[in-house]
């Protein structure tokens, strides 16, 4: 197995087409440096707000109203806590985990670890794919085979807007999550929410009654199974050192400073959509009656009807077409990082994103002709599996490198941060475990 100094020779950086582009100003002033690190945490939220959470969200608030807030707040907390080790991981070391794990383990583990990374890319870009598919669908009446293909042009914008800069493609991004969150906030307005009770159950757990009813243990757990998405710690560890911070000390520590900044902010806006969601569910479909919505079909149908707004319905699918196409562009980007951090294929951008698109793209397609409209449901809930029993493998590695004295330096995790990481990584495995068990239950 060949030395760090000679892997330091070998693997080149991050992304390396985009690495260090994004010149920051040298101004003394703390907001305007803080500024050139917004972006990042916002290609990373995308995943929190998927179409893969959405069928959880409408199901957990059309059967339980309000009661699951608390569960989306405390996944969001444990998702702030893991993206921001995969920051200080590709900062501190200038190497994302891919790379770290290509570094530090033998080559089986490292192929085993990276086929693992693809089939949860692919996993995920299922549920994003059949969402925009679905948007599309809901919208023009587009038969969802050829919507799933249409959503596979995203990669010649991808480098369309890489080639102009990476700041372009961040500003996409944020566009559609303000979208995403215009939409929900007028869907609220609309849907009059009880605000006493979303207040409540947001910041007090209700443990007696998940204890005592199984099948709001399971929506519990399978909002939590599915808070980190795999992909995201390997992306996050990459797009991080697309900034051209000091690589010193001090630079690293102000970089790793703004960039949790980053990242804190836009998963609270991801929190803000998937409580949005919840809550549009439970003050219109759960109040009235209606407490088995779980496709997002079914919800798109009803909401106009149920709330007696004519255009509703669009809102929602319009989000969700924003939604599903924002996770499939920075889906493509992270089985960028994750084939040249695991394998160091030297292919071009053009090419690279092509073949990563496809891994995707190919094995949607032939489910989608397999199971049709009916199935997109199974599917979501399918991927949703898959990603779980992969998720364990890129928290554990990460937590164990940013533990590292010898990989980290200075930066290496606290004794606090070092337990409160394992326990956090323990119990995201032990929920999913009981997930897949109860999955194949058929509970």
């Amino acid at each position: 197995m060949p030395s760090v100094s000679e892997l330091d020779q070998v693997l080149r950086p991050s992304l390396p087409d985009v690495f260090s582009s994004v010149h920051l100003t040298r101004s003394p002033s703390f907001w305007r440096r803080a500024l050139g690190f917004l972006g990042p945490g916002f290609l990373i939220s995308v995943g929190y707000m998927d179409p893969g959470n959405w069928a959880t969200d409408i199901a957990g608030g059309s059967r339980y109203g309000y009661t699951l807030l608390f569960v989306i707040m405390l996944s969001n907390l444990m998702a702030i806590l893991l993206q921001s080790l995969a920051l200080k991981l590709g900062i501190a070391t200038e190497r994302d985990l891919a790379q770290a794990c290509r570094e530090s383990y033998s080559r089986p583990v490292a192929i085993a670890l990276w086929i693992f990374a693809e089939v949860a890319i692919a996993a995920c870009d299922l549920a994003e794919v059949i969402g925009s598919a679905i948007a599309l669908q809901l919208l023009f009446h587009i038969p969802l085979v050829i919507g799933v293909i249409l959503t596979g042009a995203d990669v010649l914008l991808l480098l369309l807007l890489q080639n102009k800069g990476f700041r372009y493609l961040e500003a996409l991004v944020i566009t559609l999550i303000a979208t995403i969150m215009v939409l929900f906030g007028v869907e609220i307005v609309l849907s009059h929410p009880e605000w006493g009770l979303i207040a409540r159950n947001l910041l007090l757990p209700t443990t007696s009654a998940m204890i005592t009813d199984p099948g709001m243990l399971y929506i519990a757990i399978s909002i939590l199974g599915a808070t980190v998405m795999p992909h995201n710690l390997y992306l996050h560890s990459a797009i991080v050192q697309t900034r051209d911070y000091p690589r010193t000390p001090q630079g690293k520590r102000e970089a790793i400073r703004f960039a949790n900044m980053d990242s804190a902010m836009a998963l609270m806006i991801a929190l803000f959509v998937n409580a949005a969601i919840l809550v549009v569910a439970a003050a219109v479909f759960h109040r009235s009656g209606h407490f088995e919505i779980a496709e997002i079909e079914d919800a798109y149908k009803l909401l106009s009807p149920m709330l007696g707004v004519v255009g509703a319905s669009t809102l929602f699918a319009v989000a969700l077409l924003a939604s599903g196409q924002n996770s499939t562009i920075t889906g493509t980007l992270a089985g960028q990082v994750v084939m040249e951090g695991f394998i160091d294929i030297r292919l071009k951008p053009w090419l690279r994103r092509l073949i990563t698109r496809t891994l995707a793209i190919v094995p949607t397609v032939i489910i989608t002709i397999l199971y049709g409209a009916s199935g997109t449901g199974r599917l979501i809930i399918l991927s949703q599996v898959i990603l779980s029993l992969q998720l364990s493998f890129a928290v554990f590695p990460l937590v164990t490198f940013t533990s590292d004295r010898r990989k980290m330096g200075e930066f290496v995790n606290v004794r606090w941060l070092k337990y409160l990481s394992y326990c956090v990584a323990v119990l995201i495995a032990g929920l999913n475990i009981w997930l897949l068990v109860q999955t194949f239950r058929g509970s």
